[in-house]
This record gives C-alpha cells, structure tokens and sequence, in this order.
C-alpha cells in the first residue's frame, strides 16, 4: 500500500526532533454544496531539527516512532 503524503504548515517546533504541522482540507458540503475548509494537526519526525514554525512542509506516513508520531518530514516547500 502507498504512503500517503500531505503538505501543511509547521506550528511549532519546541519538542526535540519533532514538529506540528497543521494540513488543511477545503471540500465542498454534500447537502448544502458550501466550501469548508477544516484543519488537523500531525506530529512529525523531524531528525535535524531544520524546519521551524511557518515552513511550508512535505510529511509522509511512516511506522510509529513514539505515542504520537506516525508522520516524517520528507521536504521543504518553501521558507517563513
């Protein structure tokens, strides 16, 4: 099965070897046929600590590596 990738943006990088980013999803309402858009928050492995908060991110599943982290950056899309 494929890894999926998503693209957001880092929020925080205060833990040790580890970001927040937040992705977000704009679809349209099935009834009502009104764009939403909801954000999700993942936890991120990230082992050089090189991204900080407000970097456009690349993150793609990988095997758990702690309670929260299931998630690893792959890239950078562009810089705060």
């Amino acid at each position: 099965m494929p890894k999926r990738i998503l693209q957001g943006t880092v929020v925080s990088d205060k833990a040790a070897k580890t970001v927040v980013v937040s992705v977000e999803r704009i679809y349209r309402h099935p009834v009502l046929q009104k764009t939403i858009r909801s954000s999700k928050k993942f936890h991120a492995h990230d082992e050089k600590g090189e991204y900080k908060a407000g970097d456009l991110v690349r993150i793609q599943e990988c095997p758990p590596k702690s309670k929260l982290k299931r998630w690893e950056v792959i890239g950078l899309g562009s810089k705060a």
